[in-house]
């Protein structure tokens, strides 16, 4: 399968007269979380609330600076998340994909809303 990107708009929600980011975004579902570049963390402000390990496919372990809050938005859907701050572009990960419940047509190589629920995200807690 190729890669997937797609545009996507970030802001920081506590800080309402900053500008919102838009940016293409690398839809990753092996990574977990919205991961960042610091240089988005600083266009929008954000506050580092931890230190995070974060371990990297060839197994090695780094701590990463976790910040949010931060609204995104993807066409008719919208979540709030943190982020982690590294590499040197937006990585959108399964827990942001989930929280818009958004699914991946792989034969399209497209990021899509889930059919069963095109007008709204649905989630399930069982």
């Amino acid at each position: 399968m190729g890669l997937i990107k797609t545009e996507i708009t970030l802001e920081n929600p506590k800080e309402v007269n900053l500008a919102k980011l838009t940016t293409m975004a690398l839809v990753d579902t092996g990574a977990l979380h919205l991961c960042i570049p610091n240089e988005v963390a600083i266009q929008l402000n954000l506050v580092e609330l931890e230190k995070r390990p974060v371990t990297f496919a060839n197994g090695e372990s780094k701590l990463c600076s976790y910040v949010g809050p931060i609204q995104l938005r993807w066409q008719n859907r919208t979540c709030f998340v943190g982020a982690m701050v590294l590499g040197d572009e937006v990585l959108l990960g399964a827990i942001p994909l989930e929280d818009m419940d958004l699914i991946i047509h792989p034969s399209q190589f497209k990021l899509t809303v889930n059919p069963e629920h095109p007008n709204y995200p649905a989630s399930v807690a069982k």
